[in-house]
């Protein structure tokens, strides 16, 4: 049976910078303010019609690259994301068609901030049965169109941000690789973390009164969000390493989901982990839901902080709720 390794990453972000001294031109908040609770300083938006796969098509060039292949020597596209181009079809295709991929499988995963772990453990699973030998799996998000930047949405408008990241998932005879994945949900708590409309159970999906209301704009529970993640965080790391026969001393990098630095401040403290083994860059992006492990383990390869042989922890918390963690031997 071969193993699945990622052999190239990639990531991209819009150029305009939205600062968090921008933010406080629409709502009551302050920097200071925003930087204590989430540990943002600022996000990118994307300036025009530019979706998911707008944002994919660099990040995959870039992965690409990296694994020195082209996109003939891709079997299967895997697309992660809580924020379609269009409700139908899914972004997947549309970077299918934008690329010149052949006539491949384009998969979307809709499982929000875990999709990328989600979207890992099913290439994981392609190219340890021989289905394929090169897998492209991303993390897209465009959040900035769902922001209502006023008082009334600024639990969420400071927090979320646009960008994508890029993996190439490929075969290996070698022994390394992904060692596991996890996934769990509880969807109980759907509505602590959700986009309510359109609606496929509202008749029309979506109208004046709704728009009027706000319904179309993210809403969250944060403090609901924040005590189920410092819980679910450890729990489904520590699953990982244990199925393994690992602990947190072979850990050499944790590569969270970048929700809050508070939330990865005590998930850290929790498992005991010293504060270098933990990868944060959500104080230049925010939260980029699916998009910000794929950016955060692109972004930590070219700060030269993986290198052969270590253990890498990937772990996700998010709207569903849904949590997930990968263990990578590199």
């Amino acid at each position: 049976m071969a193993n699945a390794y990622i052999s190239g990453t990639g990531y991209f972000v819009p150029e305009r910078v939205i600062t968090n001294d921008y933010l406080t031109q629409f709502m009551d908040t302050t920097h200071e303010w925003i930087v204590e609770r989430t540990g943002i300083h600022e996000r990118r938006y994307v300036s025009d019609e530019t979706g998911p796969a707008g944002l994919a098509k660099h990040a995959s060039e870039i992965a690409l690259k990296e694994a020195g292949l082209t996109v003939a020597d891709i079997d299967f596209i895997i697309f992660a994301t809580s924020t379609p181009d269009y409700y139908a079809p899914g972004s997947g295709c549309i970077l299918q068609d934008e690329m010149g991929f052949g006539n491949i499988g384009a998969l979307d995963v809709r499982v929000q901030c875990s999709g990328f772990v989600y979207g890992l453990s099913i290439a994981d699973q392609y190219i340890k049965t021989g289905e394929f030998k090169n897998i492209l799996v991303i993390g897209a998000e465009v959040q900035s169109t769902a922001m209502d930047l006023s008082d009334r949405g600024r639990d969420t408008a400071i927090i979320f941000g646009d960008g994508a990241g890029a993996v190439i998932v490929s075969a290996t005879e070698e022994n390394k690789g992904i060692l596991s994945t996890h996934m769990h949900s509880e969807g109980k708590f759907l509505k602590e973390l959700w986009l309510e409309i359109p609606s496929s159970r509202k008749n029309p999906r979506i109208d004046q009164k709704m728009l009027d209301d706000g319904r179309q704009n993210l809403q969250m529970n944060g403090r609901e969000v924040f005590r189920h993640a410092v819980k679910r965080f450890p729990e489904v790391i520590i699953e990982g390493l244990e199925k393994n026969n690992l602990t947190t001393a072979d850990v050499s990098l944790v590569v969270p989901h970048q929700a809050n630095t508070r939330i990865t401040e005590m998930v850290r403290r929790k498992l005991k982990l010293p504060p270098e083994s933990m990868y944060m860059n959500i104080h230049k992006y925010g939260n980029t839901t699916a998009a910000s492990i794929p950016i955060a383990l692109a972004e930590a390869m070219r700060d030269d902080r993986i290198a052969g042989d270590d253990i890498v922890v990937l772990a996700a918390f998010g709207s569903g709720f849904t949590w997930a963690s990968a263990i990578i031997k590199w």
